[in-house]
């Protein structure tokens, strides 16, 4: 009976232990499976034509003659765009049309003066055409049609007047013809909103698709290009038929977003086309590609934020740290373990040091960061002729101390667990202690400290408060030596987490940082459980 009741607990147990791997197993691809989809979209993507304009100018990579090809063909249907925004904006933009009114009247007056014109003949036509300025500049800047159509109807009544033939005055005519098409398909009594809508259109467009031909070149890299990514293509696109305002909801006692079609604020414009021209031939306006930008682990960050650019300096700097970091904690952890095993009395001293071993593994590791500003930065290195300032050795220092007490009690362990009959034997042919754990007990013990190499190796790569006051930095030059300052995964998608703007703007660079981050800590236990098992397998004989 007690035999079988023992048999189901076992099944029982074995049951709940191979749940609880697959309870556990999924609540990782719940939490890493959207991370590592995000973060794949840093290097799988779908790049557009803006990509590769981008790729070449800062990386001088593609297919030149296949790039202008892309180029010629984007322009060519993105000059539709354009040509539809400055007829619409004839109609709009008035004090561009009152400049232009009194700029060809001083011509009018000059080409006189240039024709001999003088005297009475001159005084009349100066006043004639003076009457046809001012006719205009009433209609450009009233809201009343009837207004607008009476003055532009006795502005175009004088078109065929001999007088004006031939002269700039017939760009007089051409204004009247055009703004009054305009006046006459636009609500003029929602003239200010056409115009703040369409600044917000302008600007969406900007974003899409860079720089207009003819435009000055702007000075920030990132605004040099439109949307260089297929997921940004879309967001801009709703940016520009849609407009979300913060109204009052049904009970007045919070806001709520309402969404506003811009094809219905424009309807029966000239521009209202434009809103499904844009969303109907946007594969034709910016060529989405996929694209794999393997050479994101690579490159540098060619603006700030990382809207453009790789992660190449920051997967550098986190190596350095961890692995200067390890160089120093390794050795002081074996020492120190292999002291409290072999050496160390069991009095109230030890039991102490052992008390603080543990406490400090359980301490929040701001406060290590602030330690190793404070013991390091501003007393030991001064003291050394260093120089006070953060910088890798700094970091390196401080996260070694952090994962001390890991390191020493993992150590510990694995020095207990090696039979005292290894020792015995070692002993009774003759070997000094010392010798004993050098060539008997540490080797025996090596698997267990590598395992403690893996817990610290983790937790130093992926630390960023220790390093946030002693080492890391969010932009600057890759370091020439330890005694300067590095950007670090951590420290960086911290950095975008945190506040900044530009970097929020391309989520995905942010997810890119922490998968990547992941992948460097899964590369590096990756080794070290290798090198563990060939450790453990050579103990065997095997």
């Amino acid at each position: 009976m007690r035999q079988a009741l023992r048999g189901t607990l076992d099944k029982g147990f074995t049951v709940l232990t191979g749940a609880a791997v697959v309870f556990m197993t999924l609540i990782l691809l719940l939490v890493l499976g959207p991370m590592l989809m995000n973060g794949a979209s840093a290097v799988f993507f779908r790049g557009t034509v803006e990509y590769r304009k981008m790729q070449r100018a800062l990386f001088a990579r593609g297919n030149n003659a296949a790039l202008d090809r892309e180029i010629a063909e984007t322009e060519a249907a993105r000059q539709v765009i354009y040509d539809s925004l400055a007829e619409f904006k004839r109609g709009l933009d008035t004090d561009t049309l009152v400049s232009e009114a009194r700029r060809v009247y001083r011509q009018y007056g000059q080409e006189l003066r240039d024709h001999g014109v003088s005297g009475s003949d001159y005084a009349s036509l100066r006043s004639d055409c003076r009457g046809l300025r001012d006719l205009l500049e009433e209609a450009f800047e009233s809201r009343d049609i009837e207004l607008i159509q009476a003055n532009t109807d006795q502005v175009l009544a004088l078109q065929d007047d001999p007088r004006f033939q031939g002269t700039c005055v017939t760009r007089f005519f051409e204004l009247a013809r055009s703004f009054r098409a305009n006046a006459e398909k636009v609500d003029l009594d929602h003239f200010d909103s056409y115009t703040e809508s369409l600044q917000k259109v302008e600007v969406a467009i900007d974003k899409l698709f860079g720089p207009r031909p003819g435009q000055p070149m702007p000075a920030l890299t990132r605004q040099q290009y439109g949307a260089t990514r297929w997921d940004q293509t879309q967001q801009f696109l709703q940016e520009m038929l849609y407009e979300v305002r913060w109204e009052e909801g049904e009970d007045s006692s919070h806001l709520v977003p309402v969404t506003y079609s811009r094809a219905e604020q424009f309807a029966g414009t000239s521009l209202e086309p434009l809103f499904s021209y844009v969303p109907e031939n946007i594969e034709q306006l910016m060529h989405p590609r996929f694209t794999c930008y393997w050479q994101y682990f690579f490159d540098d960050d060619h603006y700030t934020g990382h809207y453009f650019g790789g992660v190449g300096p920051e997967i550098l700097g986190t190596l350095v740290i961890t692995l200067l970091a390890m160089l120093f904690v390794v050795p002081l952890g074996v020492i120190s373990a292999a002291y409290l095993v072999e050496c160390a009395p069991d009095n109230n001293i030890i039991r102490i040091i052992r008390m603080c071993i543990n406490t400090l593994a359980g301490v929040p590791s701001i406060v290590f960061g602030l330690f190793g500003m404070a013991f390091f930065i501003l007393y030991l290195f001064p003291a050394l002729g260093w120089g006070s300032k953060p910088c890798m050795l700094a970091a390196s220092l401080t996260l070694a101390v952090l994962t001390l007490p890991v390191m020493i009690r993992a150590s510990e362990e694995a020095i207990r667990t090696v039979p005292r009959s290894y020792k015995e034997g070692s002993l009774a042919l003759g070997s000094s202690r010392f010798r004993t754990f050098m060539t008997v007990t540490l080797p025996a013990a090596l698997p267990g400290i590598l395992t403690g190499v893996i817990l610290s190796l983790s937790r130093v790569a992926g630390e960023t408060a220790p390093i946030l006051f002693t080492g890391a930095v969010w932009t600057g030059p890759i370091p020439k030596s330890v005694f300067d300052p590095t950007r670090t995964l951590s420290y960086g998608s911290y950095c975008i987490a945190v506040g900044d703007r530009v970097g929020m703007m391309v989520p995905h660079n942010q997810y890119g940082m922490v998968v990547t981050l992941v992948l460097l800590i899964l590369c590096l236990n990756g080794v070290a459980i290798v090198l563990r098992s060939r450790v453990f397998k050579k103990l065997k004989g095997h």
